[in-house]
């Protein structure tokens, strides 16, 4: 008897739906179901190069062959991988256009709305980016232009960086003289879930409303990873970024596709947004105030409570 490793991924995956399992997780779920199999696996191996001497060695070995089955899933309708590291992998009947419905149903409850998320992302970028966050809200825009005058106007999060942070005061001094930029603005379109029934809508949204920055960003909570492969070709084209959220701990967020740094800023639309929104305007104003003083006050920027003190 074989192990069939791809049936019993299936078989495991499907048995609790929704429910992602990492793939050493899912090797070791196997080696739990298929004891017997397993142990002949690791009997045989004694006769090639790398023997598998132990049963984690065996695991590690499955979860590599796992792993290594990536086109495999992708051609399967029902099993799915997130693209984060370590990539996890589910089963479920929904559709690609129902899952992302589906999930923003469930924003309206769920403690990880995408709301909820910007507290975690302004975490995340404060803590691991050097990145001060403001929060943007739509919602106190003037709509001047008429309905849909503004549709993909706003980024959910904007920020400054401080490039000269920890240089000696004389060099700042001599900076200033020289007119030389020390900061890079940044901008974030924020989403739940992505997937190939939204991956298009959601980049352009970004390319949008957050492309007159130095460092554009698109993030999400879940994203299948063939809607990475489509981001991988987009990105490519835009110099957009990608991060994968974590909301449970923001630090083990991800930078999947690193951002291409865009040297000039769009001024054209940096005062379209600032004539429409006054968090926007707030942004720009603590920009100056940063080069008329040099200082960057925390309390301007919306950093989560609990980091601030």
């Amino acid at each position: 008897m074989t192990l069939n490793l791809g049936k019993t991924v299936e078989d495991i995956l499907k048995r609790e739906q929704e429910k992602g399992y990492t793939a050493k997780q899912l090797a070791q779920e196997i080696f739990r179901v298929k004891t017997k199999d397993c142990l002949e696996k690791m009997e045989k191996s004694k006769a090639t190069v790398i023997p598998l001497n132990s049963e984690e060695a065996l695991i590690d070995q499955i979860a590599k062959e796992i792993g290594a089955r990536k086109k495999w899933f992708l051609s399967s309708d029902k099993i799915k991988m997130t693209s984060e590291r370590p990539r996890k992998y589910y089963y479920s009947e929904k559709s690609d256009a129902e899952e992302v419905k589906e999930a923003e149903k469930e924003t309206k409850t769920n403690k990880h709305q995408e709301h909820d998320s910007y507290p975690k992302l302004c975490e995340y970028l404060y803590n691991e980016l050097s990145v001060f966050p403001k929060r943007i809200n739509e919602k106190r825009s003037s709509n001047s232009k008429g309905n849909n005058g503004n549709k993909w106007l706003h980024p959910d999060i904007v920020g400054l960086k401080n490039l000269s942070e920890g240089w000696d005061k004389d060099v700042i001094a001599c900076s200033n003289q020289h007119a030389f930029n020390k900061t890079s603005l940044w901008s974030f379109e924020v989403k739940i879930t992505i997937n190939l029934s939204n991956v298009r809508e959601c980049f352009f949204q970004t390319v949008s409303n957050s492309s007159w920055a130095n460092y554009s960003y698109l993030v999400a909570q879940s994203i299948d990873e063939r809607a990475m492969d489509e981001l991988r070709i987009l990105c490519g084209g835009h110099n957009i970024g990608v991060i994968q959220l974590n909301c449970e701990d923001p630090s083990e967020s991800q930078i999947l596709i690193p951002a291409i740094e865009k040297k000039e800023l769009d001024w054209d639309m940096i005062d379209r947004i600032a004539k429409e929104n006054p968090d926007f305007k707030d942004f720009i104003n603590l920009i100056t105030e940063f080069y008329q003083t040099g200082k960057i006050k925390d309390r301007d920027w919306d950093i989560p409570k609990a980091i601030e003190d």
